[in-house]
């Protein structure tokens, strides 16, 4: 790929500095992302500029007009805090004509939503957990259907933020609780789905029509005490004491049953192709003890540092970190939008 101009645009707050030398792991973990990612971008060559976005959507518009990038790095997790308008800066992208790396905003929207996806996979006949929708304001009252114990999350925020060991209820006393707090400390809907007791099996995608998989990944959770459900807690996924105390990682699945590999990478690219995904995703599914597949997520755009789950399984593909990169620049620049 000859040189390109690449705007980086990362949350507000997010640019990293030139280099991490005497910072923390903890202060890293703010900008880890954009840190790697931009490493990246410069050592196989592009010219990379910078830019956080904001409320002022003329910035973005002055910088597209000064830098004239060929595309777009998009790094935004959400806008503001608000982790659903995330896609309307991707659209506007769209309208100002500028390619972008990642996922479109129609299929940021379709997977966003975790009730949307599961519908749109349950019409796809693709398993996924049974599961209630609690609109804020509205109490939780249980039904016959739902057997708990139920996990009780937020309808649209990812990164597991409000997933704790409370969030695991098991009756409607805690159901009504769980779900109030979502609604009151998330300020989003709450939606409780069945718990699949089982394995957390990640799969990454990269693509856009034509998909390739990763090798499927695994939460270990095998060190966590007895009694402790095994559920992918934000404290889990992102305090680091707590990962060593419990000797909490990722790595690639061993001893799947016969076919549960094929049928997990079959599942995966139909998934992403339901749900309009584009660029890279990662899938989250439950794998119960009988063999049976269940997705849990569909994350488009997720954590692309260059120690996550999807750098690593794409590692594990003979992919290195910054070819991975090029990659999604490359794919970014590939994508046909509707004016195309």
């Amino acid at each position: 790929m000859r040189k390109k101009r690449v705007l980086a645009l990362v949350g507000e707050g997010a640019r990293p500095p030139r280099n991490l030398k005497g910072l923390t792991d903890e202060q890293v973990s703010g900008f880890k992302m954009e840190y790697d990612v931009l490493a990246a971008l410069e050592t196989v060559g592009h010219e990379v500029q910078c830019l956080e976005a904001s409320y002022d959507l003329m910035r973005i518009r002055q910088e597209i007009d000064t830098f004239k990038p060929h595309i777009v790095f998009n790094m935004l997790e959400d806008f503001h805090g608000h982790v659903v308008f995330d896609q309307n800066i991707v659209a506007y992208l769209e309208l100002l004509r500028v390619p972008f790396t990642g996922c479109n905003p129609r299929g940021l929207v379709l997977s966003r939503d975790k009730a949307l996806t599961k519908k749109i996979c349950r019409y796809h006949r693709i398993t996924t957990p049974s599961f209630r929708v609690f609109a804020r304001g509205r109490k939780a009252r249980h039904l016959k259907r739902l057997a708990f114990p139920l996990i009780v999350k937020s309808l649209q925020e990812d990164a597991s933020l409000g997933i704790a060991q409370a969030s695991l209820v098991h009756s409607q006393e805690q159901l009504q609780e769980r779900v109030e707090f979502v609604h009151d400390q998330i300020g989003d809907d709450a939606i409780a789905e069945e718990y699949i007791d089982g394995r957390e099996i990640y799969l990454g995608l990269l693509g856009n029509t034509r998909l390739e998989t990763f090798p499927i990944w695994e939460l270990k959770m095998d060190d966590l005490p007895d009694g402790v459900p095994r559920i992918a807690t934000a404290r889990m996924k992102w305090n680091l004491k707590f990962q060593e105390k419990y000797h909490i990682s990722t790595e690639a699945a061993r001893d799947l049953p016969p076919g549960t590999a094929e049928k997990l990478h079959r599942t995966g690219k139909r998934t992403f192709r339901f749900l309009r995904l584009s660029g890279y995703a990662r899938l989250d599914f439950r794998l119960r003890a009988d063999g049976e597949v269940f997705l849990l997520e569909a994350n488009a755009n997720p954590d692309l540092s260059r120690d996550e789950d999807l750098s690593l399984s794409a590692k594990a593909a003979g992919l290195e970190y910054e070819a991975l990169i090029k990659r999604i620049v490359s794919l970014g620049l590939r994508y046909h939008a509707t004016w195309d």
